[in-house]
């Protein structure tokens, strides 16, 4: 368990998405990397990123993101940093908050809706690493 964010919960969220078995279960055709753009401007004086190369059920490699740093992923993930602590907590669903616009993704929104398992599973070892926010 880590405090969001931080590059401690970037590393357990990998190690989570590699040991956790629905997760490669479900994930096992997804071939796409994601990043994180949390705008964090009454926490942070950047916006904070992160980046996740998903590949067949696991993690092959995750960071944060130095200081203007630009990040380059298939899906990029943006959201406010409220809304990204709902989400964490559990306060609202992962695709009712893409659907209220509480997150928008960039990227092919086509597969990520064929994908909503991945996405499920994705957002619950999120949640399951995640035991305090900054």
């Amino acid at each position: 368990m880590a405090q969001f964010p931080s590059p401690e919960w970037v590393a357990s969220l990998s190690d989570k998405l590699n040991s956790d078995e629905q997760y490669a279960h479900v994930a096992h055709a997804w071939e796409a990397d994601m990043g994180f753009l949390v705008d964090g401007r009454d926490k942070f004086p950047e916006p904070v990123r992160l980046y996740l190369d998903l590949w067949h059920g696991k993690c092959r490699q995750a960071y944060m993101l130095e200081d203007g740093s630009e990040l380059k992923a298939a899906f990029i993930l943006k959201a406010t940093y409220s809304n990204i602590v709902q989400l964490l907590k559990g306060e609202v669903d992962p695709i009712q908050a893409l659907i209220m616009r509480k997150v928008s993704v960039q990227g092919n929104y086509a597969l990520l809706m064929r994908s909503v398992p991945v996405v499920l599973h994705f957002v619950r070892c999120c949640r399951e690493v995640t035991d305090s926010f900054v």
